[in-house]
């Protein structure tokens, strides 16, 4: 079961958080999701099933512009920091784990940056190096229409707006892989982007805004074990950031999958919680 509740924070924004429970529990290693773009906050639930296994509980909430939580126009990466500080004090939460996929994965690093010891270990799943990062290019094997939005976004917010508002879904920017992911178990994207998308674009532009602009964070900085994890075929984050990444992480293991793309990818995951469990002891 799932629950949900509104955090108010210090400069009256609120977070709508999602937490897996039970309140209290101190039997259960915490991970912190961070989601993509665009979704809501909800815990992923096709890993519920080896999160009961493994005793894991899930925390995560709408980032700024998403869902129920107030947007908050011109963050960066490293304000995931301070949200899911706020939200692990106001559980009684001391240390916990973080696992981002897609536009999630910059901010679970930023995390493990930025909150040191609270953090126990990082997942980022087909998750972005930042962008001018030495030796990568960063919009290269981009899906035409991805690089697109990007590329806007790094014009500024207006050129991303405008971009934006004559935009479509591209289908092609997933695998014949991915598009089987999604008719099957993670058919579950259909309820998070849904919602997502229906309160408008803002978070989303919010989102590729951050991507493109220095993060506020530093991936070579996390002391705590990272495991990146990418699909050779990935076409909306080429697995290209995923190396690039395993360079420049001291603390990092990379795994790579030559047939997966950005969504099935995700069948890399479970082993991934088993990962966290074993190092995060």
């Amino acid at each position: 079961m799932v629950k949900e509740f509104d955090l108010g924070l210090s400069d009256g924004r609120k977070l709508h958080v999602y937490d897996t429970g039970p309140v209290g529990a101190t039997d259960r290693l915490v991970v912190f999701w961070q989601h993509g773009t665009p979704n809501i906050g909800t815990p992923p639930e096709p890993l519920f099933p080896v999160s009961e296994r493994l005793g894991i509980r899930w925390v995560s909430y709408d980032r700024p512009g998403y869902g129920g939580s107030t947007p908050v126009p011109g963050r960066d990466i490293a304000s995931a920091a301070g949200h899911v500080s706020a939200v692990a004090d106001a559980l009684g939460i001391g240390r916990f784990a973080i696992m981002g996929h897609s536009g999630g994965g910059p901010h679970a690093l930023a995390c493990g940056d930025l909150l040191g010891e609270r953090v126990l270990a990082v997942v980022s799943i087909a998750g972005m190096a930042p962008r001018g990062a030495d030796g990568l290019d960063w919009f290269a094997g981009m899906c035409p229409s991805g690089e697109a939005a990007l590329r806007a976004a790094a014009a500024g917010r207006a050129a991303r707006e405008r971009h934006e508002a004559t935009s479509e879904y591209d289908p092609e920017m997933f695998t014949p892989a991915d598009h089987a992911a999604l008719e099957g178990e993670w058919s579950w994207f259909g309820s998070v982007v849904g919602p997502a998308v229906a309160g408008g674009p803002g978070g989303q532009i919010d989102d590729d805004l951050a991507y493109v602009r220095p993060w506020g964070a530093d991936p070579a900085r996390v002391s705590a074990p990272v495991l990146l994890v990418h699909g050779d075929q990935d076409r909306v984050v080429p697995v290209a950031h995923g190396r690039r990444l395993a360079r420049h992480c001291p603390s990092a293991e990379l795994r790579t999958f030559p047939d997966d793309g950005h969504i099935s990818i995700l069948h890399a995951a479970p082993a991934a919680l088993d990962w966290v469990r074993a190092h995060a002891a």
